[in-house]
């Protein structure tokens, strides 16, 4: 995985909202600190596992995008056939959508995953903040830390993972935190079965749609 890239990638990104919405000089730490914090429980609300209430326990992994142009029903004249038959008008018939080929689908995606990556960009945000982005001693600290993973169930890791986050609101906070809330997070995405370059790829898919967000006015 290039960490560094990562890191330079979520700098270039950061300093765009900074200038974007004028938040120059701005201690931002805090909504960064809060803002893992609500992503971490997102990812825990998709891996479902500590839901003991619940019969679905199984990490939320595929989930069909549906075509925005049919509303997922393949048929592109499906806005105007349902207007027509409102009016009580004979529709123009089923025409297949361009978009999806008629099949309403437009693939799926892994709401984990997702949540997950959307973790390590604020994780990442507080690293560059902090100036801690040496990305040779966290490269060399995360290999051998998930070599020797600690046995910490995934319940745990998330609770873990919430609490060292939570030590960054503190002014005497090390950069050994930092690198203890990377490992820990490696290690969680361990546990959810995601291989490095998953992660990176999701990461700079999530990245570019971030980007495509501040151009719309997000």
């Amino acid at each position: 995985m290039n960490l560094q890239k990562m890191f330079e990638m979520q700098k270039a990104l950061d300093e765009r909202i900074i200038k974007e919405k004028g938040l120059e000089g701005q201690d931002l730490l805090p909504n960064l600190i809060l803002a893992l914090q609500v992503e971490l429980a997102e990812c825990a609300n998709e891996w479902r596992g500590f839901k003991h209430w619940s019969n679905n326990q199984q990490p939320c992994t595929e989930v069909t995008i549906l075509c925005t142009s049919c509303n997922g029903t393949g048929d592109e004249n499906e806005e105007a056939n349902l207007e027509m038959l409102m009016e009580g008008k004979e529709g123009i018939g089923y025409s297949p959508c361009d978009d999806c080929k008629g099949t309403g689908k437009l693939g799926t995606k892994n709401p984990l995953l997702e949540e997950y990556v959307d973790c390590l960009h604020f994780i990442l945000s507080i690293g560059n903040r902090l100036g801690w982005n040496d990305t040779d001693t966290i490269d060399d600290v995360v290999v051998q830390h998930l070599i020797s993973e600690k046995g910490f169930d995934t319940a745990k890791t998330f609770s873990c993972l919430l609490s060292i986050a939570y030590g960054f609101h503190f002014s005497n906070v090390e950069k050994r935190t930092y690198i203890s809330l990377f490992t820990t997070f490696f290690e969680l995405g361990n546990k959810l079965g995601f291989k490095w370059e998953q992660i990176e790829a999701a990461y700079m898919d999530k990245n570019a749609v971030n980007h495509q967000r501040q151009q719309e006015g997000y």
